[in-house]
Order: structure tokens, then C-alpha cells, then sequence
């Protein structure tokens, strides 16, 4: 049987020589061990932001939302900032895995599967703050359209706020169900592994029953396919939706039609910063430099400085517009009042963490570099948060009377709920790192055969040795002809 190998100038995917065991060893071993001290204290500093985040909504829902420094014109302050943010930051996973699952770019089988798990986690966070932005939590229910006995009172279908709802549910169900159906394999071998009886049953329950049959293959294939269909547009919708919470005002600095392709760029920048951020942590700790390779690295990178440029090239938009469409309050509000007025600061902020810093990884060896994208990866998150507070606060603190103009400053409680936010965020990614495969044990095993470094190499020598035989054959093949020749001369002497 041949098999179909790659290129041997395409760089492995996996290092080191590995065989299909050892790739189940490396994966599967750090979550049958106890974690280490660092796994503890991290984990405890997420309880204890997550215990902080709940104190502080608790306390915003007590005494209303009127304990936010939201003002008569700032009515969107930290809180909306940082749902659009989270949502962006759920936007790497489901790109990383539908979209480059259907144009079969082998490189996202290392990443994917704690890109997906990211993506979970992020939409869980987001979704809290258009709820608690309500004031009257109580009240979320009323958001989704269900049939009802309330009469004629049902949901506006023309707010942009009713979409996002719609939007991210949609999101988050279809990239749970993504997630899920590709942990299915990887728990039956932690299942059949257990060495205790609880361990065996629930994983035995979280695998469904899988055996690993041919029938179980094609079936987990076939879903995956439609699973990456369903999740592509949306990757592009949500987003788009989130833009037209501000697109379909008529506030100026937000009413542009360039928002929808811009936010979405801007999503997939800060995605693939958030991945970078905890995949160099989660390789170094759990020693799976051999599957979360430089290569990986230097891919999403490029993705990084692309879409960084698209951002780039928005910012230079918008200043355009300002100035050519000769609308005063258009021009004042980017000119004067987000690169020149009092909240000035955050606009250079965000100009140099988005456009300016993301222009190193043009040079290989910086993208290569993991210091540099760690770094980097911290820079351009802070850089997207700046974009939505600019973008929010920048373009409601100076209206059109000058009588209720204002300065923004964020109180504890909203502080307090983006803090914990982020302790969710990492509780939940700490469990994940410890009870579930980090790396996808089958995908991995999919690409070992045609990118694994061993069996590069393997092939490498193999051509070479097949090379080697066929001239050596030929040789062989020359003398023997010479031989037989000089015989025949020889017979026809005597």
C-alpha cells in the first residue's frame, strides 16, 4: 500500500520521533497524574477573581446599575466594552477549527482543540454582561422569543439587541456540539485506560458508547463536515450582528457601514492573540512542545499580522470618512474628541497596540520567537479592549449639547465584574486542562503518517535508499551486460 506523504520541505507537525503510542502517552498521561503546584495556585487565583466577580455583580444587582459610573451620556461604559470584547475573543476556536477544517490545512490539528474550548468559555463570559446590563436580571427571560401567554407583548425584532441574543446562543450551541463530537474518540481512550472504577464509568458515559468501529468513524466525520458548514457563516454573522448594535444608530463615529467586515477582522485578531497566549503556557507546563510546534505558532502569527493590517486599514478608513464626508460632528468626534480630547490616551493606546506592534512579525524569526509572541499575544488583547472602550466611551462622552458632556471613569463593581469574568474564564479552562485531552489524540494521529518529523525523515531516507538501489542496479546491470559481452568475444576467439 502506498501512502500519500507531504511534501518533505513543508516543515513536520509533530516533532520528535513519535509512534501512535507514544502520541496517546504524551496527550493522555498529564490528565491520569496529579497536577502540579502551579496548577493549584493558578487555579485558586481564578476561585478567588470568580468569587470577587460574583461579589460585585451581587452588589450591582442589590442596588441597581446605577453603582456603575454609567452617566446621562455614557450609557454603555465598561460593561458592553467587555461583552464585545469576549465575544471576539470566542471568534479563534470555531475559525481555527470549521474553517480550516474545510479547506483541510493540516496545521490546525494541534490547536484546534483548545482553541474550540476557548471559544466556549469566552461566549460563556460574554454573555453575562448584556443580562446583567439589564438592572432587573430577573427579567432576562423576556429577551428570547418563545410562544407565551403574555399576550401581545413580544420581543422588538427591530433592535440589534434581540439578534445578539439570537446570534450568540446560536454560536455557543454549535460550537459546543463542534467541541463535544471531537472529545467523543479521545474519551473512549481515557476510558479504556482507568485504572479506577468512577474514573472508567464517567468517562465510559461521556464517550457515548464509542468503540472505534468504521461505522462510529464515518459517522463522527460525517458530523464533523456538517458541524464545520453550520459553524462558518456563523463565525462571520455573530460578529457582524454584534457591530450592528452601534452600525444601525445614528451617533456619530458609529453610523458607518464599515463596521460588520471590520469588527470581524478585529474578532479573529484578538482570537487567535487569546490562543497564542494560552497555548505557549499550556505547552510549556504540560510538555507538549512536540504537538503545539514553532510551525503552529508561526501560523497563527501570520494570521495575526493580516488581520492586523485589515484593522489598520479600517482606522485609516474611518479618519478618511471623517475628513471627506465634511460633516462637522463626524470630523470633531475622531479628530478632535478620540485622537485629540480628554480620553485621547486610550485612542493612541489602541493605534499602537492593533496597528503599529503587530508589524514585527513581517521578519520569520521574530514569529518564530516564543518570547515575542507571548508578548505580543498580551499586547494585541489590550490593544482590542482599547478599540471597544474608544469606540463605546469615545464616541458618547462629547453629544451635542455641551451641557451634558462628561468624563468616563469605570467604578469597583464594574472592575470587579470584569475581573471576574476572567477568573471564570480560567476556572474553567484550568478543569479543562486537567480533565480533558489539551490536543486532539486522533487528529493527531490522522497527520502523523504524512507530517510526523520521524516519518518525514523515514521517507526521506527511503527515497534516498530507493535511489541508491535503482543506480546501483543499473551499475550491476552494465557490468553483467560487460561480462556476458567479453564472454561471447572470448568464445568466438577460441
Amino acid at each position: 500500500m502506498h501512502l500519500k506523504y507531504e511534501s518533505t520541505l513543508r516543515e513536520p507537525l509533530v516533532d520528535g520521533v513519535k509512534d501512535y503510542h507514544q502520541v496517546t502517552e504524551d496527550i493522555i498521561s498529564p490528565i491520569e497524574a496529579k497536577p502540579g503546584k502551579l496548577w493549584y495556585v493558578g487555579f485558586f487565583i481564578s476561585l478567588m477573581l470568580l468569587a470577587f466577580g460574583a461579589f460585585s455583580v451581587t452588589w450591582e444587582v442589590y442596588y441597581g446599575t446605577g453603582v456603575w459610573n454609567l452617566n446621562k451620556t455614557i450609557g454603555w461604559g465598561w460593561d458592553i466594552t467587555n461583552f464585545v470584547w469576549w465575544v471576539g475573543i470566542g471568534h479563534a476556536g470555531t475559525l481555527i477549527s470549521a474553517i480550516l477544517l474545510l479547506f483541510r490545512q493540516g496545521w490546525r490539528t494541534g490547536v484546534n482543540r483548545a482553541a474550540e474550548a476557548m471559544t466556549i468559555f469566552a461566549v460563556m463570559c460574554a454573555g453575562q454582561f448584556p443580562i446583567f446590563h439589564m438592572g432587573r436580571v430577573w427579567m432576562a427571560f423576556f429577551v428570547l422569543p418563545y410562544p407565551n401567554t403574555r399576550g401581545p407583548l413580544w420581543v422588538n425584532f427591530n433592535s440589534p439587541l434581540l439578534w445578539d441574543v439570537f446570534a450568540i446562543s446560536t454560536y455557543f450551541t454549535v460550537s459546543l456540539l463542534f467541541w463535544y463530537s471531537g472529545l467523543i474518540p479521545d474519551f473512549a481512550t481515557v476510558r479504556d485506560r482507568a485504572k479506577t472504577k468512577l474514573r472508567k464509568l464517567l468517562y465510559g458515559v461521556a464517550s457515548f458508547g464509542w468503540t472505534g468501529s468504521t461505522k462510529h468513524w464515518q459517522r463522527h466525520e460525517a458530523l464533523s463536515l456538517v458541524l464545520a458548514g453550520l459553524s462558518t457563516p456563523l463565525v462571520l454573522s455573530v460578529h457582524t450582528i454584534v457591530s450592528f448594535d452601534f452600525a444601525t444608530s445614528v451617533i456619530p463615529g458609529w453610523h458607518t457601514t464599515i463596521f460588520p467586515p471590520y469588527f470581524v477582522a478585529g474578532a479573529i485578531f484578538s482570537g487567535f492573540a487569546m490562543v497564542q497566549t494560552l497555548l505557549i503556557i499550556v505547552r510549556k507546563i504540560l510538555g507538549l512542545e512536540d504537538y503545539i510546534t514553532l510551525g503552529h505558532m508561526e501560523a497563527m502569527n501570520k494570521v495575526i499580522v493580516l488581520t492586523g493590517s485589515v484593522v489598520g486599514c479600517a482606522y485609516l478608513t474611518e479618519l478618511f470618512m471623517a475628513w471627506y464626508a465634511a460633516v462637522p460632528y463626524e470630523f470633531d468626534t475622531f479628530y478632535k474628541y478620540r485622537a485629540a480630547g480628554p480620553l485621547g490616551w486610550s485612542y493612541w493606546i489602541m493605534m499602537t497596540c492593533n496597528v503599529i506592534t503587530p508589524q514585527v512579525f513581517w521578519f520569520s524569526k521574530m514569529r518564530r520567537n516564543v518570547a515575542v509572541t507571548f508578548v505580543m499575544s498580551i499586547i494585541v488583547n489590550i490593544g482590542m479592549w482599547f478599540e471597544r472602550f474608544v469606540i463605546i466611551c469615545t464616541s458618547l462622552y462629547r453629544d451635542y449639547l455641551p451641557s451634558s458632556w462628561s468624563y468616563y471613569r469605570p467604578s469597583w463593581p464594574e472592575v470587579g465584574f470584569y475581573m471576574g469574568t476572567f477568573g471564570l474564564f480560567f476556572t474553567c479552562f484550568f478543569l479543562f486542562a486537567k480533565y480533558f485531552p489539551v490536543i486532539a489524540v486522533a487528529e493527531i494521529k490522522s497527520v502523523l503518517k504524512t507530517s510526523g518529523e520521524s516519518f518525514k525523515k523515514g521517507m526521506e531516507q527511503y527515497e534516498q535508499q530507493s535511489a541508491e538501489e535503482f543506480e546501483a542496479g543499473l551499475h550491476h546491470d552494465d557490468d553483467h551486460h560487460h561480462d556476458a559481452h567479453g564472454a561471447v568475444a572470448h568464445a568466438h576467439h577460441n
